[in-house]
């Protein structure tokens, strides 16, 4: 019987200790991924002429584990001036073609990983996501 209880407790040790080597790696891997949404929705017109257009856009943005996380965060005022103004200095016509939104959203991540590159060295973000983004016009 003791030589069974050994032999069960030898078997098991060896396995424990891969099982828990497999975890700690699958952690340093794989760094928790966290969206932040900017919180109001950005709202502001844009274009010219005599008649005003309207936007509102929800925003978030894909940033890579707690320390990322928490300097976005701490950028937010920042990040919404830049925003704000890229949405204001969009005409009509910007907006008007079929890939229109793609096109600014990969300009607003853009502006927004050159904003987080000068202030903390480094881009931070990975993507910026329209939730919602509404155009009147």
């Amino acid at each position: 019987m003791k030589v069974i209880l050994a032999l069960l407790i030898a078997l098991i040790l060896p396995l424990h200790a891969v099982a828990e080597e497999a975890e700690a790696e699958g952690e340093a891997v794989a760094p928790a991924v966290a969206y932040i949404s900017l919180t109001p929705a950005l709202v502001g017109n844009f274009g010219s002429g005599p008649k005003l257009k309207f936007y509102k856009a929800d925003v978030s943005l894909r940033v890579a584990g707690p320390e990322a996380e928490a300097k976005v965060a701490h950028h937010e005022p920042l990040i919404r001036n830049q925003l704000v103004m890229l949405f204001s200095q969009q005409t009509e016509q910007d907006l008007s073609a079929p890939d229109a939104k793609e096109k600014l959203r990969e300009e607003a991540l853009k502006q927004v990983q050159q904003v987080l590159t000068q202030e903390e060295g480094e881009p931070l973000v990975e993507d910026l996501l329209f939730n919602n983004l509404i155009l009147q016009q």
